[in-house]
């Protein structure tokens, strides 16, 4: 296994930095939608006003003693970062230290009234009741009397593109879901396709991004690969709870598949074959609580390394799962995939529409010219995607 050397980790302590703009100006935008999304009370209000003077001003504090997984973020490194700046620890590891704070603060995780209430749901549901939402299915249609090859090609890019309906990233960049995208800046689509071609078809694991009109498109593609013989079974990893704004936990996959099934058309279809799918365990939903975990998928926790290790191929989707699969550096973009990902157990390919500033697998001509018509806008706006795959010994 190469051991490349390891270039530093990405920091927010740089003003006018993109790291630096998400916790100075995102996570307090993230704050106010919150806090106009319900009618929370006065403690809840206080926890929040509290929580905005300190990400942005303040330093990293305990968890409340009686917190459920205290530990865990114990094992994570909350001691050692405790009592710096959330400027001056991983990126990484502040992002998610938000989105844990945040639940804390509406009341999430302690027992009472607003104990498992989503704190992100109103605008993951009004993103997928959405107009935009019905012309999208409707969209599929159209699909029906492609070839099987043409219809497999249309999802995997609907999913991939799909990504640009982060809700998070819209905050901070608004007009972003709707810029006209500029073309992939890798395309390992042959080798994936590979994969997924041999026989007899195995396991696929999918870990989601984002919920709403990404995750729609995430499951049209999972139930297009069983229904096609591309996969014996799909295993489809969710965040346990939520986190990161948008990302998907079961409940977003059961609203995605119901929203599907009261459709018209195409889309029914694909609602009643993955309803039926999770009925038989054919398409099964995971949430592992290191999908949460502040830490780089190098970092992951045995079971679900021999989990990974069984599988045909694992698909990392989105911008946040690019960052964790191959470690939140600064890598310079021709750092080979394969090589920064080869820790992993498996065979593994990333669809990420690109939305920060982490990126490897490139070769030097094309970032050259992406510097130069673009001046490093391309990492970060969303206009630009990639589908990257190592591939190695696979399992079943």
């Amino acid at each position: 296994m190469p051991q490349l050397p390891a270039p530093p980790v990405l920091l927010a302590d740089e003003p006018g930095s993109f790291p630096h703009s998400v916790l100075a100006e995102r996570h307090p935008a993230i704050i106010r939608q919150v806090r106009d999304a319900f009618p929370y009370g006065p403690g809840q209000h206080r926890a929040l006003d509290a929580l905005l003077a300190n990400c942005t001003e303040g330093v990293i504090e305990p968890l409340p003693g009686g917190a459920h997984d205290v530990e865990r973020w114990r094992s994570w490194g909350l001691d050692e970062y405790t009592g710096r700046s959330w400027f001056e620890v991983p990126w990484l590891w502040s992002e998610s230290w938000f989105y844990r704070c945040l639940l804390e603060a509406v009341g999430h995780f302690p027992p009472g009234p607003w104990q498992g209430i989503d704190p992100f749901r109103p605008a993951k549901l009004a993103e997928l009741d959405a107009p935009e939402t019905d012309e999208e299915l409707a969209a599929l249609d159209s699909l029906e009397h492609a070839t099987a090859a043409d219809r497999a090609t249309a999802l995997l890019h609907g999913s991939l593109w799909g990504n640009r309906a982060d809700l998070g990233f819209r905050l901070s960049a608004p007009g972003a879901g709707t810029t006209a995208a500029s073309g992939l800046v890798a395309d390992d689509s042959d080798a994936l396709w590979a994969l997924l071609s041999g026989r007899p078809p195995g396991t696929l694991f999918l870990v989601a991004d984002n919920a709403g009109r990404e995750l729609v498109p995430d499951l049209l593609l999972l139930a297009h690969l069983l229904e096609h013989g591309h996969a014996r079974r799909a295993v489809l990893h969710v965040k346990p709870h939520p986190y990161y704004v948008s990302d998907a936990t079961t409940a977003d996959v059961v609203d995605a598949v119901r929203r599907l099934t009261a459709a018209r058309g195409a889309a029914a279809r694909y609602g009643r074959f993955l309803w039926s799918a999770m009925g038989d365990g054919r398409l099964t939903v995971r949430a592992h609580p290191f999908s949460c975990a502040p830490l780089p998928y190098a970092d992951m926790p045995g079971d679900l390394r021999e989990e990974f290790a069984g599988g045909t191929l694992t698909v990392f989707k989105g911008d946040l799962n690019y960052r964790r699969l191959v470690g939140d550096r600064r890598w310079p973009a021709t750092t080979p995939f394969a090589d920064v990902t080869a820790y992993f157990p498996g065979p593994v390919a990333a669809l990420r529409t690109l939305k920060s500033e982490v990126v490897t697998g490139l070769d030097a001509a094309t970032e050259a010219a992406l510097d130069a018509e673009e001046d490093g806008y391309w990492r970060t706006g969303g206009t630009h995607a990639l589908i990257q795959v190592a591939s190695r010994g696979a399992g079943g």
